[in-house]
């Protein structure tokens, strides 16, 4: 089975973006979410293997998402995609702009 991702950025193109490079990849892309606060409700639902975040999004930032997924499931894998490189919380973080293979490396690392 592949492992599942959920892609939370509050850009479509973004989303759709990293959506791209991680199927191409292997990778089921079983959710996405434009805000902190969607990415913390659909984690609880989808409960993926990985979760990309942006930092700066509407309801509630990335960070402050990661710090509630984090809360509830301590072993949560996730990559911060963000312009701003900051790791906060997440066990990697890719700044953007960013190439496919600096996305699907810090993946590898995070579920490594």
């Amino acid at each position: 089975m592949n492992q599942t991702v959920l892609v939370c950025d509050d850009a479509i193109f973004m989303r759709t973006m990293i959506s791209d490079i991680l199927s191409q990849a292997g990778f089921e892309v079983v959710g996405e979410a434009e805000s902190g606060l969607q990415a913390v409700e659909k984690y609880r639902m989808l409960k993926p293997d990985l979760v990309t975040m942006d930092i700066v999004m509407p309801d509630m930032g990335g960070i402050e998402a990661v710090r509630e997924i984090c809360k509830n499931d301590p072993e949560a894998k996730i990559l911060m995609c963000s312009a701003m490189g900051q790791q906060v919380g997440a066990k990697d973080f890719v700044v953007k702009p960013f190439q496919p293979s600096r996305v699907l490396e810090a993946v590898q690392r995070v579920l490594a």
